[in-house]
């Protein structure tokens, strides 16, 4: 049983596999023909959908805190705050990946940095900052997370310590002059 009193499985396969010392990867995709705008490339609404399937990718396969764990513990992530930075185009059909830094967390929430890359130029073509919150999903209300899940989330955070923070992480939203 969990410390919530819902019954809990055997930790995922996930759960034995140390975390990198570096961002992680969440595997390879490509841009999609119903991702194209008018301007012919991706457009900004599929960046957030491509971000938040690759975060998907994280919680589910790294730290159990996705679809399995909502199901299970009537628990789940939510976005409180998030700000994308779009700094290079994607076209159809181009590959891209996004990797994942965890910057902070605390008994109920999680600050991270996604980046996703042009696989072709190599180049940076958008960032994701975004603070996540544990959310009790019958209550509606924030709840602590689950021991096994926040241990694992201070796992990556021990991780990722080291790294050098991204420098668009916490840049202000305005107009330069």
């Amino acid at each position: 049983m969990s410390e919530s009193g819902r019954a809990t499985d055997v930790a995922p396969a996930c759960f034995k596999t140390p975390f990198p010392n570096a961002p992680l990867d969440c595997g390879e995709r490509a841009v999609d023909a119903a991702w194209i705008d008018y301007n012919g490339h991706m457009n900004i609404g599929y960046y957030g959908v491509a971000f938040d399937q690759a975060i998907d990718h994280v919680f589910d396969e790294w730290i159990d805190w996705g679809g399995a764990y909502a199901a299970r513990e009537k628990m789940g992530p939510f976005a409180l705050q998030s700000q994308l930075h779009f700094l290079d185009e994607l076209k159809l059909g181009e590959s891209f990946v996004v990797r994942f830094q965890l910057l902070d967390c605390d008994h109920k929430r999680i600050h991270y940095f996604a980046t996703m890359y042009n696989l072709r130029t190599g180049s940076l073509a958008a960032t994701c900052e975004t603070v996540s919150m544990n959310v009790d999903l019958t209550a509606r209300r924030s709840a602590p997370l689950p021991d096994r899940q926040r241990r694992r989330i201070e796992e990556l955070l021990n991780a990722h310590r080291e790294l050098p923070r991204p420098e668009l992480a916490g840049a202000s939203l305005g107009l330069r002059r």
